[in-house]
């Protein structure tokens, strides 16, 4: 039986920062880490998404935080095919043109960035999260081909952010082609009944890693501000949900990440403690259907 470590999408969160979960005396960078490590075991560095890493961050990341933590990077914006700032770019390089050099460039950066990381065994998971507009097909395909070549021993997890990767027609091949270049899937938590809902199925597409994302089930996501978009608070039912699937994944995998993304105030680590009470006294056994 594999491990099953849970924790949140950030740490730094303005609203978690402001919402008083940290003591006073842990409210810098160094002691928010720290108090952050001593309830959880594995976090995502979602900051990683809108500005690249700085190997100096990574490496006080590493030491501020206790031997098996594990940090889950999110991949920056640019390798993913989203929108990025121009004053996010290394070097005044321009986001938006298509120079091949200012990609490698980008990617040497992302890279240099988190090496401290892989170097002290604290690197979870890379996480490329694709947007919704990356349908499935053979652009995508291609995509996931060439982001193999460029993380080749990096372990990666893929949220794909389209729900036809996971409809009955694309399901298959899209375990197939994961698990081809070692990615893991991750699985979602989300609103159901909206046109872009994303379906709780939980494939294993790596030994090694399954990782599971809640992201709240808020009506408004996809439109209005993060806050609307991510505003939800758990409860023991809907958590208890998932408790079957998590067991089953962790029968199937080394380790399973649980990580809560409903970043508002202190909704993530609340959902967060009663997940890992919840899975500390429950019995594994198989999900319904």
């Amino acid at each position: 039986m594999g491990e099953i470590l849970v924790g949140t999408c950030s740490w730094t969160d303005r609203a978690l920062v402001g919402s008083g979960w940290y003591p006073a005396g842990r409210r810098d960078a160094e002691g928010r880490l720290r108090y952050y490590a001593e309830r959880f075991p594995v976090v995502e560095v979602d900051s990683a998404y809108y500005a690249l890493p700085a190997a100096r961050n990574s490496r006080l990341w590493a030491e501020r935080t206790p031997e098996g933590f594990v940090f889950d990077v999110k991949a920056f914006s640019l390798l993913t095919g989203h929108p990025t700032r121009d004053s996010a770019m290394p070097g005044g390089l321009p986001a938006g043109h298509r120079d091949p050099k200012v990609l490698d460039e980008v990617w040497a950066r992302f890279t240099e960035g988190i090496e401290p990381l892989r170097t002290a065994g604290r690197l979870g998971s890379v996480l490329f999260q694709l947007p919704p507009w990356f349908r499935p097909g053979r652009r995508t395909g291609v995509f996931l081909r060439e982001c193999a070549e460029r993380t080749a021993g990096w372990p990666v997890s893929v949220e794909f952010r389209h729900p036809g990767w996971w409809n009955a027609e694309w399901a298959g091949a899209t375990r197939a082609l994961l698990a081809r270049y070692g990615m893991t899937a991750v699985a979602v938590d989300m609103a159901r009944s909206l046109p872009g809902s994303v379906p709780p199925v939980t494939p294993v597409t790596s030994r090694r890693l399954s990782v599971v994302r809640f992201h709240g089930r808020s009506p408004a996501w996809g439109t209005g501000s993060k806050e609307d978009r991510f505003r939800h608070d758990y409860s023991e039912s809907e958590l208890t949900e998932w408790l079957p699937r998590l067991h089953a994944l962790a029968a199937r995998v080394d380790q399973v990440h649980v990580l809560f993304n409903n970043c508002c105030g202190t909704a993530a680590v609340r959902a967060a403690e009663t997940m890992r009470r919840l899975l500390d006294t429950s019995t594994p056994r198989s999900p319904a259907g």
